[in-house]
C-alpha cells in the first residue's frame, strides 16, 4: 500500500492529511469550508485514493491560508506516498464534461513542478457557508503541483458556471492522477533513471 500521513502546523493553519494511493476513494474532509471539502471529497473519490484531510484555519480572514496550505501539504503527503516511482505510468490526460464545463487535464509525474492553468470564472463567489471564491482552486491546484513535483495543463474547454468548472477540475485532476500512478510496469519511467 502506497500511503502516507503528515501534520502542518503555521499561526494561520494547523492541518493533518492521510493519503493511501491504492485505496477504494474513501474520504473524510473537514476544512471549514463546506464547498473545499466537497471537492477535496472529489479528489479522493475518483482518484481512487483514501483520503483524510483535517483543517483549521483563520478563516475569519479570509479562504485563502486555509485552501493553499492544505494544497501545500496534501501535494507533500502525495509525493512520500507515490515513493520511487517505480512501475508508474508517469502520464496521463483527461477530460470531465460537468453539464456545460468540460475540463482538459494532462500531467507528467516529473519531478519538475509546472502549472498551466487557463480557467476564467464568470466571477461570482460559490454559495455557502461561508462563500467559496473559485479563483481559491488556482491557489490549491499551484501548491499541490509545486510540493508534489508534477507538470500539469489545465484548460477549460468550455463552461459558464464557476461550481461546474471548479469540480470538473477537480474531477478531471483525480481521474488523470489516478492513471498517472497506476502500476504499469516495472522499471522507472524515464530515460535519466530518475524521476
Amino acid at each position: 500500500m502506497r500511503s502516507a500521513s503528515a501534520s502542518r502546523a503555521t499561526k494561520e493553519t494547523q492541518i493533518d492529511i492521510e493519503m493511501t494511493l491504492d485505496g477504494s476513494g474513501t474520504t473524510d474532509c473537514n476544512t471549514g469550508l463546506p464547498f473545499f471539502d466537497h471537492m477535496l471529497d472529489q479528489l479522493g473519490r475518483h482518484g481512487g485514493f483514501d483520503l483524510v484531510v483535517h483543517a483549521k484555519g483563520d478563516l475569519e480572514i479570509d479562504a485563502h491560508h486555509t485552501v493553499e496550505d492544505t494544497g501545500i501539504l496534501l501535494g507533500e503527503v502525495f509525493k512520500q506516498a507515490l515513493g520511487d516511482k517505480i512501475g508508474v505510468r508517469r502520464f496521463a490526460s483527461n477530460s470531465v464534461p460537468l453539464d456545460e464545463a468540460l475540463i482538459d487535464v494532462a500531467l507528467d509525474l516529473s519531478g519538475r513542478p509546472y502549472m498551466h492553468y487557463d480557467v476564467e470564472f464568470p466571477g461570482e463567489v460559490i454559495l455557502g457557508q461561508p462563500p467559496f471564491d473559485p479563483q481559491l482552486s488556482e491557489e490549491f491546484w499551484r501548491a499541490f503541483i509545486t510540493s508534489a513535483g508534477i507538470t500539469i495543463h489545465i484548460v477549460s474547454a468550455r463552461g459558464k458556471n464557476s461550481h461546474h468548472l471548479v469540480e470538473a477540475t477537480f474531477k478531471s485532476v483525480a481521474r488523470a492522477l489516478r492513471d498517472a500512478v497506476a502500476i504499469t510496469g516495472g522499471g522507472l519511467p524515464s530515460t535519466k533513471g530518475k524521476l
